[in-house]
């Protein structure tokens, strides 16, 4: 019997294979050790290997790619519905290998290593971001402890440490001291931040595929550099629809009964692109004003009936259509000028 379909759990040490042949029947169940899955897969002949898109799934993508299998990464929430009885390994290699023969399954794009470096960079940056936002949630929580209110401005924060730090305010000398502290941790971080910023843009500017995305309003090098390096294989998405879909830019249905009912973004996909996407939508929305260039006439007649940030999902969702149309190599963006 051929093996024409194997799902892989994939773990640190342990791995559990499934496989079936093309009558669907089962004919391989093995658990295998890290040291030995390559090998494995290099004594087998060509099939279709599936497994969850998770931690080390890219990397194992590569190497059985390289030894002549057709690598399938899907989901876990595809998954899910196919795990029988209780959950396990063994039950998840099964339902691994069940939902990757589904004829109407999604897959996620395969990433090269460049795209997991600039990834990399993207994640260690958000991190940092997300650290200085605690920190600064922290210290103003406190000190309104002590009837110091400050605005929410990360600018205001600053300032407010700086004259605490230089004596400016009548506080106990403890919490003086702890603020300077934070100061310093605050100055660090936004150091940190800075440089991986720095490090996102001298990406931009030597990826021809970011620099081209780049020239649409609303997309920056950060913004463009998130897209390339989550876009593996464009060819998974069929049209600009179906990506902005992906990313959750558009909405999401509880029909029935042939009556359709929509309740906003369904939120699917990556949260961090979503919010680049948004976030640049909503500068284009406040630089349009005035302008009478045909993108700036539709945000107008758009706000004028419906909800800001109506319009800024709408923008997002308009830009990433753009940005596949762009990746996939049919058109070249060009910039709309104003009269």
């Amino acid at each position: 019997m051929k093996i024409v379909r194997i799902g892989l759990d994939l773990a640190k040490i342990i791995f559990e294979v499934h496989g079936v042949d093309a009558q669907d029947k089962v004919i391989l169940k093995k658990t295998l050790r890290r040291d030995a899955v390559t090998q494995f897969f290099a004594d087998l002949p060509p099939c279709i290997v599936g497994m969850e898109a998770c931690s080390g799934s890219h990397y194992w993508a590569k190497v059985f790619e390289e030894l002549g299998h057709e690598v399938r990464l899907i989901s876990p929430q595809f998954v899910t519905p196919y795990v029988k009885s209780n959950k396990n390994d063994r039950n998840d290699a099964e339902a691994i290998c069940e939902a990757i023969g589904r004829p109407s399954m999604r897959f996620v794009p395969a990433k090269s290593a460049e795209q997991l470096e600039i990834q990399a960079v993207h994640r260690i940056r958000q991190r940092l971001m997300s650290d200085r936002t605690r920190l600064v949630n922290q210290i103003r929580g406190l000190l309104t402890e002590h009837s110091l209110v400050i605005a929410r401005d990360i600018s205001k924060i600053r300032c407010a440490l700086s004259q605490i730090a230089d004596g400016d305010h009548m506080l106990g000398a403890m919490l003086v001291e702890l603020v300077r502290d934070v100061r310093k941790e605050l100055i660090e971080l936004d150091q940190r931040i800075a440089a991986y910023t720095k490090r996102i843009r001298n990406l931009f500017q030597v990826n021809e595929m970011c620099q081209r995305i780049g020239k649409i309003e609303g997309i920056g090098p950060i913004t463009a550099t998130a897209l390339v390096a989550a876009v593996g294989d464009r060819t998974c998405f069929r049209n600009g629809r179906q990506f902005a879909a992906w990313l959750g830019l558009v909405p999401k249905q509880r029909s029935s009964g042939g009556k359709s009912r929509l309740i906003g973004i369904s939120k699917r996909g990556d949260r961090y692109l979503r919010t680049l996407l948004i976030h640049g939508a909503r500068a284009v929305l406040r630089k349009a004003r005035g302008k009478t260039d045909a993108r700036s006439l539709w945000i107008e007649r758009m706000r004028d009936r419906r909800h800001p940030n109506v319009v800024a999902v709408a923008l997002a969702n308009k830009n990433a259509r753009i940005v596949w149309a762009v990746l996939s190599g049919r058109t070249e963006y060009q910039p709309a000028f104003t009269d």
